[in-house]
Parts: structure tokens; C-alpha cells; sequence
């Protein structure tokens, strides 16, 4: 009895009791949550262009961020802050610009019409290679994000509400408002455009949009130079709220159960999938945390993805899986 009332009852009386910590959550969760999906719209769209999942997302967003600290630290002795901030901004597009390009012709490139298995194969192999060149380069001490050099706010603003105080980082609210208009822009791109139009060719049939002229070399660096933008600013948003190190990987891999939730070809599912986790854990963490146990966090996204896996498969905007006998 006492099990199901901490369950059923005591968690909505806390809500009730305490209204300011519920929306406290959410604001946190939807911050999280919008993070989530935009990890998740780089795995989007390379799964769309290749039909390959990219484990190698994840580390492309600790490899960003690592450039970018190690660029600015570089520089900024000799040319000053903002412009020590700036060029490492630059050079780390460029940087990952060259990885597309890199990945493209002496991965991709071979491997095209190969099993869907050995691409992911292939992508497996790609995190470790960079993963052993990034220890070797940068090292394996945390850095700090360059917060302020890059314009971002600091500080917090409260707002009074039911007799107690929400809190908003500012850095929250950039971090919502930047990954936000990114996914939006990103997402409009993807789908107004002429090389949008061409990514759903490629991502229908291979074959069909070679016939027609259309260069898959070229649709794949597109989409894996998107992904490295992607990374780049996950890497600098979710550095700035912690230190930046090889344990952003282990955030980057919460996409996963986002793509489960929202479905591998679905920009609107890595939205949706995105906020149902980032809402979810953080709640579940408030008010089921104490009965589960603690680390619910780290947890409570493979758990929906599993019941999701089980009855719906393809995803809440997946296309439905049909086998051919």
C-alpha cells in the first residue's frame, strides 16, 4: 500500500504543494529536452542521406567542442579575445568541414550500395578513430567552455509564482532560443529547398536519384557537414552548463532513444522525441526519484525507448515497418 501511494498519490500532493518546483522542472526538462533534439536532427539527417545510423554522432559533438577551447586557447594570446573567439569558431567549422569531406571520400564513397550493417559498422569504427585522435591531440583533461568570449549571457532571472520563484539561466535561454532556431532552420532548409528535395530522392532510392543526376557524393558531405554544424553548437551549449569533456559523449548518446520515440527519418520526431525525454527525465527525477532510487536521469530515456520498441517500433512519426516474404 505504502509502495502505490508513493507512487499514485505522494508525487502529485508534492505538486500540488510545491507548484514552483514543478514548473522549475519543466523549464529544465524543455531546455534539455531541445538539446536532445538537436543531437538527434544530426543523426536525422545522415540516416535520411545514407541510410546508416551514425554512432559517431555523439563524439562528433565532444570533437567540436574540444577544437573549439583548444583553437580559441591557441590564439587569443596573440589576437585578443573576441577575435581569438571568432577565429576559433571558423577554424572549427573548417575543421569539421574537412571530417565531411573526409568521411565522404575515403568512407562512404566505398562503401556505397554495401549492407546497411557495414556503414554502421563503418560508423563504429569512426568514433574510435576519432576518439583516439582527440585524446591524442587535446588530451584527457576537461576544458572550460569559453562562455563569455563567444557573447553568451550569465546570470539568472526569477520569476515569483505561486508563492514561490522559478529560476531562468540566462545561458538556458540562449542555449533554447540558438538550438531552437538551428532545428527550425535546419529543418525548413531540409524541406523547402532544392537540395532538401534531393535529400528525400536519396533518402527514397538511391538508385532512382543517381538516374535522375542527382550527386549522392555531394547530398552526403552536405548532410554530414549539417551534422558537424549540429555538433558544433551542441558541443558549445551543453560545454557552457558543464566542463567540456569525453563525458558529453555519454549526453550525446541520449539521441538514440529520442530517434526511437520520434522515428530515424523524422525531423518533427526528433523534436517531439526530444522534449517527451527531456520533460520526462526531469520530472520522473523530481518526484519518482526518491522511491526509484537515484540517476533516474540516466536511465529513465532507455526505458521509454524499450516500450517503444516493443509496440510501436517505427516511432511515434516513423514510417511503418513492413518485411517483404
Amino acid at each position: 500500500m505504502e509502495l502505490l501511494t508513493g507512487i499514485f498519490v505522494t508525487p502529485f500532493l508534492d505538486i500540488a504543494a510545491m507548484p514552483d518546483l514543478f514548473f522549475q522542472g519543466l523549464w529544465d526538462g524543455f531546455v534539455a529536452g531541445i538539446l536532445y533534439s538537436l543531437i538527434a536532427l544530426g543523426f536525422v539527417l545522415i540516416f535520411k542521406a545514407s541510410g546508416v545510423f551514425n554512432f559517431a554522432q555523439p563524439i562528433m559533438v565532444v570533437f567540436s567542442a574540444l577544437t573549439l577551447v583548444s583553437l580559441y586557447e591557441l590564439t587569443h594570446g596573440a589576437v585578443g579575445q573576441i577575435a581569438g573567439a571568432v577565429f576559433a569558431v571558423i577554424g572549427t567549422l573548417v575543421i569539421m568541414y574537412l571530417l565531411a569531406f573526409s568521411v565522404e571520400r575515403f568512407i562512404l564513397r566505398k562503401l556505397v550500395n554495401q549492407d546497411p550493417n557495414i556503414l554502421f559498422m563503418s560508423t563504429i569504427g569512426l568514433t574510435f578513430v576519432i576518439i583516439g585522435g582527440a585524446q591524442w591531440i587535446f588530451g584527457g583533461v576537461p576544458r572550460v567552455m569559453i562562455t563569455e568570449e563567444l557573447g553568451l549571457p550569465t546570470g539568472s532571472s526569477a520569476l515569483e509564482i505561486f508563492d514561490g520563484a522559478v529560476y531562468f539561466e540566462h545561458l538556458d535561454i540562449a542555449a533554447a532560443v540558438i538550438a531552437g532556431t538551428l532545428i527550425l532552420g535546419l529543418a525548413l532548409f531540409f524541406s523547402r529547398t532544392r537540395i532538401g528535395r534531393a535529400l528525400r530522392a536519396v533518402a527514397d532510392d538511391h538508385q532512382a536519384a543517381l538516374s535522375v543526376g542527382i550527386s549522392l557524393n555531394q547530398i552526403w558531405v552536405i548532410v554530414w557537414v549539417a551534422a558537424g554544424l549540429v555538433a558544433l553548437v551542441t558541443g558549445i551549449m551543453w560545454g557552457a552548463r558543464s566542463d567540456v569533456s569525453f563525458a558529453l559523449q555519454i549526453v550525446g548518446m541520449k539521441a538514440l532513444p529520442v530517434l526511437i520515440l520520434g522515428g530515424f527519418t523524422s525531423v518533427p520526431g526528433a523534436i517531439v522525441g526530444g522534449l517527451i525525454i527531456g520533460l520526462g527525465e526531469k520530472t520522473f527525477e523530481l518526484y519518482w526519484g526518491p522511491l526509484l532510487g537515484s540517476g533516474v536521469e540516466a536511465w529513465f530515456a532507455y526505458i521509454i525507448a524499450l516500450i517503444f520498441l516493443l509496440f510501436r517500433p517505427q516511432g511515434l512519426f516513423g514510417d511503418k515497418i513492413i518485411e517483404r516474404v
